[in-house]
């Protein structure tokens, strides 16, 4: 095990040079994270910190040094929930990742009560009172910290304020109960002969065996029964995915699917839970529904303006959705020689990869070939010197400060600006880690001085397999989600706000996922990948008959994938909206809205949303992907498409977008960057111009 790390490991750093230096420090360079105990100090110095922070706020001194104040009182608080975050989710150690659990919610619940500390509510009504003395940045900070308190019920009366509080952790509960359930209770189908599922993926799968009976008449003596070879194929998200894909036997299919879309059943009360929790806690707070509450501070404004929008995208891309999936239907009748056979769920990923095959000459295997794990990092390192003129070094990592063998640390440089932050790198996947893949932040960046700022720490987790070592390659869509995790990664690293509270992708839900999208486009463009994805043999460039190859299957079936992200984030906003009767039957619900809004059936029984863990993290947000989606698509064909790796792109990316962090309004920021056009107001609220998504789909 420590063998194949170690080779997984050189395959990460190869792209860097490395240095022999191992200071002695504690987990993230904490030096209190020595020990998994040293969580139990983490916390108990954030809470004496911050309540030292507190009484110097009930001094009431000027507006700048209150809203500075407080900014510090998130930094300390968030240094241990992040870092928490980050530790329970990813580390090895049992031990550690329980005192992070712990640490995470001995936290929040300190977070709720500085959140109804009426000391620091009145001291930040007092510095937003003086907003003449403060900055444009401090201004904002001031009334986002006010909203903040607000949100958190201060204004309440004391029984409401109570009650809301009680809500909050169980709502964080219920939370983490909904996304460990997904983690820890995945279920499994058990497929005999093994031979049912394709050679190609089968060490993806658990090997299993029975014995089998020779003879009807024969059952009862074990020894004229014979030792049959099957896999075990347990249900998460990559398993069910390789198998939907690969496997020709459509019965085998059908159970990957159903049992799939069947667990974790518990979270079926779970998520019935967590409805009425957040339903109770907006109506507490005077509005109509959660899906009210969590949207009335972004750029869109009503829940009406984003459910408008979202029906207008469905009726829209309806049309060409049921032109793609006749297109699907009448292939597999065509290969099954069955001229009424229906198109089912199961079928769609495993007759789109053949027709994708069919259309155009992609051998995943030769793809894979031009995008070493190595490789791929130097990508990460050619993007940000074209773009920014910067570039990543390896740093070493002290003894302690890492979680895992394979985790390498880089500092990202700039010839003129010195170290602009750091990035830890957890790529591969491993048993009990965070199964998806996902940017964490460890330290967020704050100005600490006219000649001192507080660099920005974070994290790039992924679950690539390292199953072979030095030679660890990347099949594309690996790429592209690499590269939306690391448009995350660089709004953390190039951001340069006054405050921590707006460093980096603490910005409006609404545009959050910008940079990531953004990014996915790089994944696609010749002139890009030609850079970095060479032949490990010949070292020649990937040629540009294949990337034209990838992106005319990629563009194959664009509709039914822009349906399906519609269909998501209505059953999201659906979910947490008005309820005329309770509880919600949440199971009835989104078949209903399957039905509605895709193309493609319901199946009976199952319940996939019980899985979706973005109704935990983006719960009545997750439309934002679709906001992104536009603004990026829109950006990239006015500001980047031209020339996306010039100096003159990377300086509008960086000066007028992720520079700001949360700082400054979204949609000026929007406009300024893209043009006027990027954004329209609709209904009192602003929604994103699909033009460009439309040309980019074909609609």
């Amino acid at each position: 095990m420590l063998r194949a790390a170690a080779a997984a490991r050189r395959a990460a750093v190869a792209a860097f040079s490395t240095s022999a230096a191992r200071p002695e420090t504690g987990l993230y360079g904490f030096d209190v994270l020595r020990t998994a105990k040293g969580f139990r100090r983490f916390v108990d110095e954030a809470i004496q910190r911050s309540d030292e922070l507190v009484a110097n706020i009930a001094q009431l001194p000027p507006a700048a040094e209150i809203v500075r104040t407080m900014d510090e009182i998130s930094n300390t608080v968030c240094s241990v929930i992040d870092s928490a975050e980050l530790c329970r989710n990813t580390h090895p150690d049992r031990e550690f990742a329980e005192e992070a659990d712990k640490a995470s919610m001995r936290i929040y619940e300190h977070l709720q009560y500085l959140n109804t500390n009426t000391t620091l509510y009145n001291a930040i009504l007092k510095a937003e009172s003086e907003g003449a003395l403060l900055s444009e940045e401090s201004q904002k900070a001031a009334n986002n910290l006010r909203v903040d308190f607000e949100k958190g019920g201060i204004h309440l009366p004391k029984d409401k304020l109570e009650r809301v509080n009680q809500l909050n952790l169980a709502i964080a509960h219920l939370g983490r109960k909904f996304n460990e359930n997904v983690m820890n209770k995945p279920g499994f189908v058990d497929i005999y002969p093994a031979s049912r599922i394709p050679r190609n993926i089968q060490h993806n799968f658990k090997p299993i065996s029975r014995f089998k009976p020779r003879g009807v008449e024969e059952q009862s003596n074990a020894m004229n029964a014979t030792r049959q070879k099957g896999v075990r194929i347990v249900t998460d998200s990559g398993s069910v995915s390789s198998a939907l894909r690969w496997a020709s036997d459509e019965e085998v299919r059908r159970q990957v699917y159903v049992v799939g879309n069947s667990e974790p059943r518990e979270n079926i009360g779970v998520l019935d839970e967590l409805i009425d929790a957040r339903d109770e806690f907006a109506k507490t707070m005077g509005c109509r529904s959660y899906a009210e509450f969590a949207i009335r501070p972004n750029m869109a404004a009503s829940v009406d303006v984003v459910m408008s929008f979202l029906n207008d995208l469905s009726d829209t891309v309806r049309h060409k959705a049921d032109e793609e999936f006749n297109t699907i239907k009448d292939f597999k009748r065509r290969v099954c020689n069955d001229k009424s056979a229906d198109l089912e769920p199961w079928d769609e990923d495993y007759f789109i990869g053949m027709m994708k095959s069919s259309a155009h000459t992609v051998d995943p295997l030769v793809v894979a070939s031009y995008f070493p794990l190595s490789q791929c990092i130097k990508g990460l390192n050619v993007l940000v010197e074209s773009l920014f003129g910067a570039t990543f070094h390896q740093v070493p990592i002290g003894d302690g400060e890492s979680w895992h063998p394979n985790v390498i640390k880089l500092s990202l440089h700039h010839p003129d600006e010195g170290d602009l932050g750091f990035m830890y790198l957890d790529l591969y996947s491993r048993k009990g880690k965070y199964p998806g893949c996902a940017h964490f932040a460890i330290r967020g960046g704050r100005r600490l001085s006219d000649m001192n700022y507080q660099l920005p720490i974070i994290a790039l987790v992924c679950n690539f397999s390292s199953s072979r070592g030095l030679t660890a390659r990347l099949n594309h869509c690996d790429v592209e989600t690499l590269f939306h995790e690391f448009g995350h990664a660089l709004h953390s690293l190039l951001s340069r706000t006054e405050y921590q509270h707006f460093s980096g992708t603490r910005v409006a839900l609404d545009v959050a996922e910008t940079p990531s999208n953004l990014f996915e486009f790089y994944a696609w463009d010749y002139r890009v990948l030609r850079t970095f994805a060479l032949d490990e043999t010949t070292g020649d460039p990937i040629p540009e008959k294949l990337v034209k190859a990838l992106n005319a299957s990629r563009n194959m079936f664009p509709a039914t994938d822009l349906q399906r992200q519609v269909f998501y984030s209505i059953m999201d906003l659906t979910l947490f909206g008005e309820h005329t009767s309770k509880p919600v039957d949440t199971i009835s619900a989104v078949a209903d809205l399957k039905r509605k809004h895709t193309s493609w059936n319901y199946v009976e029984g199952t319940h996939w949303h019980t899985r979706f863990s973005h109704l935990i993290n983006y719960g009545a947000g997750y439309y934002s992907y679709l906001y992104a989606r536009c603004f990026a698509t829109t950006i990239w064909q006015e500001v980047c498409q031209g020339d996306p790796l010039s100096r003159s792109t990377g300086c509008a990316i960086r000066d007028k977008f992720l520079r700001h962090g949360g700082a400054k309004d979204p949609s000026a920021l929007l406009k300024d960057f893209a043009g006027d056009s990027v954004i329209k107001n609709s209904g009192g609220g602003i929604i994103p111009d699909i033009s460009s998504l439309c040309k980019e789909v074909g609609l």
